[in-house]
């Protein structure tokens, strides 16, 4: 090997540990990196991008920036979150008059929450920026009370990357449902999206055939009814992105049964998990698509803390190639808590789902998503807890599992708190946080050994007896990178 080639992999190394740009190194079955391919580096530089909250003026929003502690993370950096420069009610681009000269929050370093607030319906989708020690695993919660009309209750969301491509099974342009889907542009340049909707026959026909331009540093609301003339209770939408990159976030509600965020599904896959869906659900219903040539056929399993069952009566769901499929699965938990696992009967199909879960009866409902996700990976962040309102949900769904869960000193103070947990094979199990810190608090969520494991975390806040919550599912929080290892004896270079 030459000098040349040795500096060309000495740069590759430097680079992906500045920009945190390198591919993310994907967790084997025992949750460890293959031997001797690669080291991980704490990233560098990361972004988040948080859609506008809501439309309605008495909407009270929080806003908490965690960034957990990170063995070789450096020592200097900074964190902002900045207004979005234009906001549109109507996806046309008209600028609005957000609140873009006052910041949310000002991020605290690692190991402490930091939390702000706003209200009304002006409040702007916020871009957010993060270097050194406060890059890796940075996490924002925004989570907003909407005390009445389409959307009330509490609606939830983890801000997210920007990237080019995102399935929301689960949204809908039925009577009484109001669907925004939210793009947040981050660079210099414009972006131009295409969104696609699929039903229960197929694609569906929309206006829009040109693209969505989004541009520069701004946020557009696309409301789903605009797109089509067609009335369908459950759709798949398929966001991609012609040039440039966005965040993408559906904000789902309804007249009559509050409403959430839904977030990007994980990417089609054969095999999907679920995770935490309340013990107490009075109706979950499964949305599921699958963009490939083939029909699916997955089998259907809930796992409980007591091991996995199959739901009586929905064994098994077909999902045809290019149709959306929507399944009830009526009060699934039965009392307990658990999660979906979704697996191919025969063939391997690619599938994106998510389940649109609602606690309460009549006039009293409340709606919520869990999209499929990710697995925990190396380490997972969860901002936005309180000792009251959080139910955290870990899943096991190949093989036992140890993790490690870590409750951050409080907004009020106090200390950090950590305990160790065994998840069984096939189970769902809720545990209550470690106690520690005061106030709102994040978890940190790190497997030890064992198979990968799924986690979601519940926020829950009830107001004049409607039963108030939102999920976040925990996929891992990009704080670290795997970079090549450099193995080549560098005595070579004596030569």
């Amino acid at each position: 090997m030459n000098r040349t080639t040795l500096s060309l992999i000495a740069c590759t190394v430097a680079l992906a540990a500045v920009t945190g740009f390198a591919a993310f190194d994907p967790p084997a079955a025992s949750g460890t990196s293959a031997a001797g391919s690669a080291t991980e580096r704490p990233v560098e530089r990361t972004g988040l991008l948080c859609p506008a909250p809501s439309f309605s003026d008495i909407a009270d929003t929080a806003y908490t920036s965690f960034t957990p502690v990170t063995q070789g993370a450096g020592s200097g950096g900074k964190a902002a979150l900045e207004a979005a420069a234009e906001q549109s009610a109507d996806g046309k681009g008209a600028k609005g008059g957000g609140k873009k000269d006052q910041a949310v929050l000002t991020p605290k370093p690692p190991g402490t929450p930091a939390l702000g607030d706003t209200s009304g319906s002006d409040t702007p989708a916020l871009i957010g920026t993060a270097d050194g020690k406060y890059a890796p695993g940075w996490t924002v919660q925004e989570t907003t009370r909407i005390a009445a009309g389409t959307g009330r209750g509490l609606q939830g969301v983890t801000c997210t990357p920007a990237d080019t491509d995102f399935w929301f099974p689960g949204a809908s342009t039925a009577k009484g449902r109001t669907d925004y889907v939210h793009l947040t542009n981050p660079d210099d340049g414009a972006a131009v999206v295409d969104i696609k909707l699929y039903g229960k026959s197929g694609a569906v026909k929309t206006t829009v055939t040109d693209g969505i331009t989004v541009p520069p540093h701004s946020s557009e609301p696309v409301l789903l009814s605009t797109l089509t003339d067609d009335e369908q209770t459950d759709l798949t939408v398929h966001v991609g992105v012609r040039s440039g990159r966005v965040g993408a976030t559906v904000q789902a509600q309804d007249d009559a049964g509050g409403g959430d965020w839904l977030p990007a599904a994980a990417d089609p896959a054969g095999s999907l998990v679920l995770p935490g869906i309340p013990k107490d659900a009075t109706d979950v219903r499964l949305v599921a698509f699958t963009p490939g040539d083939d029909d699916a056929d997955l089998k259907v399993r809930l796992a409980s803390p007591d091991g996995s069952i199959t739901p009586a009566g929905n064994e098994t769901v077909h999902v045809k190639a290019g149709m959306t499929s929507a399944v009830d699965l009526g009060p699934v938990t039965r009392g307990e808590p658990g999660s979906l696992i979704l697996t191919p009967t025969d063939k391997t199909a690619p599938v994106v789902a998510a389940l649109r879960v609602v606690r309460g009866k009549g006039g009293s409902q409340e709606t919520a998503y869990i999209p499929a996700t990710a697995p925990v990976g190396r380490r997972a962040t969860s901002a936005d807890n309180s000792a009251k309102g959080t139910t955290l949900s870990l899943t096991a769904p190949t093989a036992d599992a140890t993790v490690k869960v870590t409750a951050s000193a409080g907004s009020d103070g106090g200390s950090p708190a950590t305990k160790t947990y065994t998840v069984k094979r096939g189970t769902s199990q809720d545990i209550s946080a470690p106690a520690g810190g005061k106030g709102t608090y994040a978890l940190t969520v790190e497997p030890v050994s064992g198979g990968p494991v799924y986690a979601a975390r519940t926020l829950t806040g009830s107001s004049d007896g409607v039963p108030g919550f939102t999920i976040q599912t925990l996929p891992s929080d990009r704080g670290l990178v795997a970079v090549p290892r450099a193995e080549q004896d560098l005595s070579v270079l004596q030569r």
